[in-house]
C-alpha cells in the first residue's frame, strides 16, 4: 500500500489549521474542536493541542470539499478516520458527505466517537452511517455513570445510558464495532468495561492512560 510522506494541511492567508493528519497508515480527519464531553484526561483540557506532533487547534470549520481536496487518493491509506480534536458526529452532514466520497473512491472509513451521536442528533443516525462507514470505535470510558460523570463531564443529561444504547445498537448496522476504556484512569474497572461492551455485541479495546493517537 502506498503511503503519503506527510499529512496535507489546508492554509489561507488568515488561518492555518491542521485538517487532516497521518498516523502510520491511517489519515485522520479533523472536522471540529467541539465536543459533547469535557473529558478530564483529554489533552485539550490539559493545555495541550498536539497529537503526534500535529497541532489540532482549529480556527475554521472545514466544509466537505476542503477535506476531500486534502485527502487525495483514499486508497493510499488503510483507513480514513474521522477523529481529530472534537466529536465528529456533531458535524454529521459534512462527515457523511466526505465518507460517501471516500467509499465511492475505494477507501475504508472509521469514526472514533463518544457514542452520543443519536442523543445529539435526536434520532438514530446508524442507518445513515451504515451506508458509508466501515468501522466504529466508541469511547466507553467507564463501567458506571458515577465514574463516567467524573471523568467525562458530559454536557447532556442521560449521556452514559445513551452511549451504552449506542454501543448495543451499532453492531446491528455496522460489522466492525469496538468500544474502549483507559487502563490507569482512576476507578475505571477494565474488566467490567469489557463485560459491558461484549455483552452488547461489540469488541472491547483497552487503551492506556496518556497514550494518544
Amino acid at each position: 500500500m502506498a503511503r503519503s510522506n506527510s499529512a496535507r494541511k489546508y492554509s489561507s492567508d488568515a488561518e492555518d489549521s491542521t485538517l487532516v493528519y497521518q498516523i502510520e497508515d491511517n489519515l485522520y480527519i479533523n472536522l471540529t474542536d467541539k465536543c459533547t464531553l469535557a473529558c478530564q484526561f483529554c489533552p485539550k483540557h490539559n493545555g495541550c493541542t498536539e497529537v503526534k506532533g500535529y497541532d489540532l487547534e482549529m480556527e475554521i470549520r472545514p466544509e466537505s470539499q476542503q477535506i476531500i481536496d486534502l485527502i487525495g487518493n483514499p486508497q493510499d491509506y488503510n483507513a480514513i478516520v474521522f477523529c481529530g480534536y472534537g466529536e465528529p458526529t456533531l458535524r454529521l452532514k459534512v462527515l457523511l458527505e466526505i465518507a460517501h466520497w471516500v467509499k465511492q473512491n475505494g477507501g475504508n472509513t472509521r469514526i472514533n466517537t463518544d457514542g452520543l451521536g443519536n442523543l445529539v442528533n435526536k434520532r438514530n443516525i446508524l442507518p445513515e452511517l451504515s451506508e458509508c462507514i466501515d468501522a466504529l470505535s466508541i469511547s466507553l470510558n467507564a463501567q458506571n455513570e458515577t465514574v463516567y460523570q467524573r471523568h467525562c463531564v458530559p454536557a447532556l443529561a442521560g449521556s452514559f445510558q445513551a452511549m451504552l444504547d449506542f454501543v448495543e445498537l451499532a453492531p446491528r448496522y455496522i460489522d466492525d464495532v469496538s468500544a474502549s476504556a483507559i487502563n490507569g484512569l482512576e476507578d475505571v474497572d477494565i474488566e467490567a468495561c469489557r463485560q459491558l461492551t461484549e455483552s452488547r455485541g461489540a469488541k472491547f479495546r483497552q487503551r492506556e492512560l496518556d497514550v494518544v493517537g
